[in-house]
């Protein structure tokens, strides 16, 4: 594994995202040798080899009840043993912060332990952003979105998803063909209301998934029934238009539906600049 420690006490932030995976312990209290073979124990490695005045992850929503909790409790135990306070744990709802999507990030963010700073998350807009604003000329982007390649639906689905209507789903079809479409999941009842939805113009998309043509997530447009392009799957997730992705069409989606997305990113990156500056206007 590569040595950090030619960066300590040269960099000022370190961040990373890893995922969730349970820590095997027998003790009361994990260390940092139990988190072993684990991502979080690489990032925390980093950190404690750098040495920076603030670090940050990020994760899903699911980390909190991950393993019961003991995922996440794990983590904090481990960035206090190197030296890090963690300051309370926040999930980040993206819609808050201009994105036209229902997405969540859990945010972990560590303060060094002889900083007397405090880092404050930044605060949500009022304003949220619909799927119209992230592929329509308007607010968020200055042009309609590009056109480029696209999963298809095969025909079987794509028979179902013509009678769904904008923001509607699986429970709005005909119920012969809800009890086809649906199979066994039918008679378990419950809501499922991510499965065969047509996303309406005048609400936010819900989280995008790495695979946009897979049952049970589908996200349909809202005029034509067809999955959501590369492009539009970037505009939702608020990259910019010249942003290129690399690989095959899979492998775009995937990288596309795994990000942080970027407007989010952008105002998480400048609570760490108010943060910073603070440090330093103390220092001065």
């Amino acid at each position: 594994s590569f040595d950090f420690s030619e960066y300590h006490n040269k960099v000022e932030v370190v961040t990373g995202g890893f995922p969730c995976q349970a820590f095997s312990y027998a003790g009361k209290k994990l260390g940092l040798a139990d988190a072993r073979g684990t991502l979080f124990y690489e990032f925390a490695r980093v950190v404690q080899e750098v040495n920076p005045l603030i670090c940050i992850g990020e994760n899903v929503r699911g980390l909190l009840s991950h393993d019961s909790g003991k995922t996440l409790k794990g983590m904090i135990s481990i960035l206090d043993e190197i030296g890090y306070n963690v300051v309370p744990v926040n999930v980040l709802r993206a819609i808050n912060y201009n994105v036209p999507q229902k997405r969540e990030r859990l945010i972990l963010v560590g303060v060094r332990k002889d900083i007397n700073v405090e880092y404050e998350y930044p605060k949500p807009y009022k304003i949220v952003y619909t799927l119209k604003d992230a592929l329509k000329k308007g607010k968020l982007f200055n042009s309609n979105v590009p056109k480029s390649v696209g999963a298809k639906y095969p025909k079987s689905k794509i028979e179902v998803l013509d009678l769904v209507p904008p923001k509607g789903y699986w429970r709005d079809l005909p119920l012969k063909i809800q009890k086809k479409f649906m199979g066994g999941s039918f008679y378990l009842g419950g809501g499922k209301t991510g499965i065969a939805r047509r996303i309406g113009w005048d609400e936010p998309c819900l989280t995008l998934t790495c695979s946009p043509a897979q049952k049970q997530t589908e996200r349909c447009h809202p005029d034509e029934t067809r999955p959501f392009t590369v492009r539009e799957y970037a505009r939702i997730q608020t990259f910019p238009d010249d942003w290129t992705f690399e690989g095959s069409m899979a492998q775009q989606y995937k990288q596309i539906g795994n990000a942080v997305p970027v407007n989010l990113g952008k105002e998480v990156g400048y609570s760490i600049v108010k943060f910073l500056n603070q440090y330093y206007s103390i220092r001065n």
